[in-house]
């Protein structure tokens, strides 16, 4: 069985709230739904895979510093596929 990512929330206000996860080779966050909007700031280089609901899966190459926005009702799990410990910055926008 694969570790689970390790979350630490920094921020917990009423406006925002701010993780660090940090990932082992094939760690996972876990299926899950984001209730709000989110960016995601990587601090390592790395493949990071989402699987969704229905089976499929995609993949992205990270990069540190380079950020990317979702929007809330995402649903899936994310898997680290990279060999060696990985880490993101989660922003949530209550």
């Amino acid at each position: 069985m694969a570790d689970t990512a390790e979350p630490e929330v920094q921020i917990d206000n009423d406006k925002t709230r701010v993780t660090i996860w940090r990932f082992s080779p094939g760690a996972s966050t876990g299926f899950h739904r984001h209730e709000y909007d989110y960016v995601i700031v990587p601090l390592a280089p790395g493949p990071l895979r989402q699987v969704f609901a229905d089976g499929s899966a995609t993949v992205a190459e990270l990069e540190p510093g380079t950020s990317y926005f979702r929007q809330a009702g995402v649903e899936h799990d994310v898997v680290y596929d990279g060999e060696t410990p990985f880490a993101f910055v989660e922003i949530e926008f209550k």
